[in-house]
């Protein structure tokens, strides 16, 4: 039983693999030097060059580090590294908790040391040669410290504590559980904003003046109590502009990249804020956290029907069964379901944006709409002609000749 599992693992990964790179090369098929006659208006030639070469140079560094990471995969499963790493951990304690600790320190800690390189290069190499690139030296080693003390701190907690809660309750784990994921997310869904993000940039409250007055005004006229609009220090690391919404109830604020505000007028910015709140007038935050629930809370109960049989940790080579090595192989695979609950999420997330640009332009602006979007996609080089089927598996947004056409819906 042990090797078909250890099969149809291999199997799931050799899918997985071959799928994305029938997808990216369905995606390159759409490339064009020459600028297509739909985009005419929205890039010019030159900087439509630009952006299919961000695209190529993207997706042959994709390519690479899914080929490495496949390929460490694959050696891990059929030389016994993962059972390696299991008797290492046995070395030094036998507590459930310590050996959990240990055994997914040892690999992260692992794997982070095999991508740094590559995170190195993409940031300074590619995100350098097409000017997008802000971070220093000092900000990529700092972010990287801060995100293992992280990882550290609430990675390890929450799975120090749903490896006590497995040892604790028996046949009520996924129930209990669950109910503390759902604690926990639902914790950081509200304080995210005034906990992690201060570790690494700066949110000032947007200063009195024409853009503030604006979106207050339409705030107001919306009906949505907005007292928390900050700006964020995003070209500390990248000149590419976004904007967020976060929290809930009264610690609900919205975020504005200081390279949106460069780049965008007040009319702009509205339209982008709106949307925004067009997503939390439809609903879609608390949609989204209850479907995130939902999914999580699926997960956990089909992993309590497989986690306490030792056969899937032999299936990874290991001497005897044990949480961390039954979670490892349960993770492999559930792939499969977790890939076809991701494409429903995207099909909920892009039908989600096409609300929340309606909304914005029903009740703001939907040309000023359109006029961000397309700011938004040729300063981030955004690919506007990507394959349909990439598109169904890989985007939570829809492409932008899309959003513009359901927009022009508005505007006649």
């Amino acid at each position: 039983m042990a090797y078909t599992i250890f099969i149809i693992i291999i199997a799931i990964l050799v899918f997985d693999y071959l799928l994305d790179r029938l997808l990216d090369y369905l995606n390159s098929t759409y490339w064009s030097n020459k600028l297509p006659k739909e985009l005419e208006g929205i890039y010019d030639a030159e900087k439509y060059k630009k952006s299919q070469d961000y695209e190529k140079a993207n997706h042959k560094f994709s390519l690479l580090t899914d080929t490495l990471s496949f390929a460490a995969m694959i050696l891990m499963l059929f030389f016994g590294g993962f059972a390696y790493v299991d008797e290492l951990v046995r070395q030094y304690t036998i507590n459930p908790i310590l050996l959990t600790l240990l055994f997914f320190g040892i690999l992260g800690i692992a794997a982070d040391i095999l991508s740094t390189p590559f995170s190195v290069y993409h940031t300074f190499v590619i995100e350098e040669k097409f000017g997008f690139n802000k971070t220093t030296p000092k900000t990529f080693i700092m972010d990287k410290i801060k995100g293992w003390f992280l990882g550290g701190i609430i990675g390890g907690g929450l799975l120090a504590l749903i490896v006590w809660i497995y040892d604790s309750t028996g046949e009520w784990f996924w129930l209990i559980a669950w109910g503390a994921i759902a604690v926990f997310m639902i914790f950081f869904t509200m304080f995210y904003s005034n906990i992690i993000v201060p570790l690494f940039n700066k949110q000032t409250p947007l200063e009195q003046g024409d853009l503030r007055t604006a979106i207050e005004e339409f705030s107001k006229k919306a009906g949505f109590n907005l007292a928390n609009i900050y700006v964020i220090d995003g070209s500390k690391r990248s000149k590419k502009a976004n904007a967020y919404f976060s929290g809930l109830g009264s610690k609900k604020r919205i975020v504005l990249y200081d390279t949106l505000i460069k780049d965008h007028t007040v009319e702009e910015l509205v339209a982008i804020l709106a949307h925004e709140i067009g997503h939390y007038k439809k609903k879609h935050t608390l949609t989204g956290i209850i479907i995130s629930l939902a999914q999580t809370g699926l997960m956990l109960y089909i992993l309590s029907w497989f986690i306490d049989n030792p056969v899937l940790s032999e299936a990874l080579g290991a001497k005897q069964g044990s949480f961390h090595m039954g979670i490892l192989a349960f993770g492999l695979l559930y792939s499969p379901l977790s890939l076809i609950l991701g494409i429903i999420m995207n099909i909920i997330s892009r039908k989600n944006e096409y609300q929340a640009d309606r909304y914005a332009g029903e009740n703001y602006n939907a040309k000023a709409l359109q006029i961000a979007l397309k700011k938004l996609s040729v300063n981030n080089l955004s690919n506007l002609k990507p394959h349909p089927a990439y598109v169904f598996f890989h985007y939570s947004h829809p492409p932008l000749l899309q959003r513009l056409n359901a927009l022009d819906e508005i505007n006649t």
